[in-house]
């Protein structure tokens, strides 16, 4: 592929956060194998986003894209000259306002 430039794929402390209360979620009420499915679904999009970095759509109402990646999960990030910020991971299936 000529004329791509791969991005670096950067994670804000607040999307790590996330993440790591995604993986705890994921640990008490679902098994293994769904955490080892975020870790598979988070690393294959790092690997198309450093490519395509506008391939998932902005908002219209702020500078965010939005990578859907399956049906529970959500990934929020900026895209720069030099890299891409993952600013947010959402799981749909827990609301992380309440604890459960």
């Amino acid at each position: 592929m000529r004329g791509n430039i791969k991005k670096d794929v950067e994670y804000t402390e607040h999307s790590v956060q996330l993440a790591n209360e995604i993986v705890n979620y994921l640990n008490i009420r679902f098994s293994e194998k769904e955490v080892t499915r975020f870790f598979k679904l988070l690393i294959d999009f790092e690997r198309i986003v450093s490519i395509f970095p506008t391939l998932y759509p902005v908002s219209s109402q702020i500078n965010v894209r939005r990578a859907i990646l399956s049906k529970e999960l959500a990934v929020y990030y900026t895209v720069t000259k030099s890299k891409i910020n993952v600013v947010a991971i959402i799981d749909n299936r827990w609301d992380m306002r309440k604890e459960d």
